[in-house]
């Protein structure tokens, strides 16, 4: 018998266009991979969504980006109706989006990670609450949305008036080196990739604009920080509670050498699958191709708790 399976994409965060890229690439290998897929787009309209999953499938695929799609909310609908669903559960995704709270579990678990405080933006707008350079990020969004760095010179005030994302801002020590990335299916690491932008840093349009970012697989660092993220992001993977696809994101000083100067920043419960996107690139990397991916993504998936 076929399988049924409903791939939500879209929501309403700001990562909503790159959900959508998400979701058609996600639907289109399900297919390929002999599924038959239900296309869903999210809206803030519950009964809707509701509607959407009537019949009921036998796997939901998140296919959702940002708030809503990947901090809990919508694992919690799922779990209330009772369906079986792909990547992480409640509470994993709920403290993965949440960065502060991921970081004081990293830190419990053992795992390095830039020096941090979260301020509110009246006190970042009165001066620097640590010594320059230094990121401004928002405390629950993902894929770069809002990340901003702060560096000698600057003049702007970061967060103004403009920022959309919250009073409370978290404010790291900015890394100097490399940017690396680890994707993690079923507790597997899956390859180190180096990201090499274009761009003043491994921003939004550096993730999802073709050109912009080289990808280096297997990265060229040193075998033991090579190993040392490998290890760090199992480790971070399970601390969590994580399941399914996931991916950390790193930052490696390569001035010491060794591991010493490698920083995880954060785990990503719901990583892109866009066509510039990493974790299915490091899958074909290690010979999955991208139906295959899907397919084990779906004979995987969560069951309600």
């Amino acid at each position: 018998m076929t399988v049924r399976v409903a791939v939500l994409m879209g929501g309403w965060s700001p990562e909503r266009e790159v959900s959508l890229v998400t979701g058609k690439a996600c639907a289109q290998g399900l297919r390929e991979a002999g599924f038959e897929v239900r296309e869903v787009e999210v809206t803030r309209d519950l009964p809707a969504l509701v509607a959407a999953l009537t019949p009921r499938p036998d796997v939901v695929f998140n296919g959702l980006h940002g708030k809503f799609g990947e901090d809990g909310c919508v694992q919690g609908v799922l779990e209330f109706l009772g369906l079986r669903y792909t990547h992480s559960g409640v509470l994993a995704s709920a403290v993965a989006m949440d960065k502060p709270m991921a970081k004081h579990i990293f830190a419990a678990s053992g795992l390095r990670c830039p020096e941090g405080v979260v301020v509110r933006r009246a006190v970042l707008a009165s001066g620097d609450p640590m010594p320059r350079p230094y990121v401004v990020k928002p405390t629950d969004q993902g894929s770069s949305v809002g990340v901003q760095i702060v560096r000698n010179g600057d003049n702007a005030v970061p967060a103004d008036g403009n920022w959309p994302y919250g009073d409370e801002v978290l404010v790291e020590r900015f890394i100097p080196g490399r940017e690396l990335t680890v994707a993690i299916l079923g507790d597997r690491a899956l390859g180190v990739t180096e990201l090499r932008s274009r761009n003043r840093f491994y921003d939004y349009e550096a993730k999802y604009t073709d050109g912009v970012t080289d990808h280096i697989l297997p990265a060229e660092i040193p075998q033991p920080v090579y190993d040392e993220a490998l290890r760090a992001s199992q480790v971070a993977y399970r601390a969590i509670g994580c399941s399914g696809l996931a991916r950390c994101d790193f930052r490696y000083d390569d001035s010491a050498g060794d591991p010493s100067g490698l920083y995880l920043l954060e785990i990503n419960t719901q990583p892109g699958m866009t066509p510039l996107s990493l974790a299915p690139e490091q899958a074909r990397w290690i010979g999955l191709s991208f139906p295959q991916l899907m397919a084990w993504m779906v004979e995987n998936a969560r069951c309600p708790s």
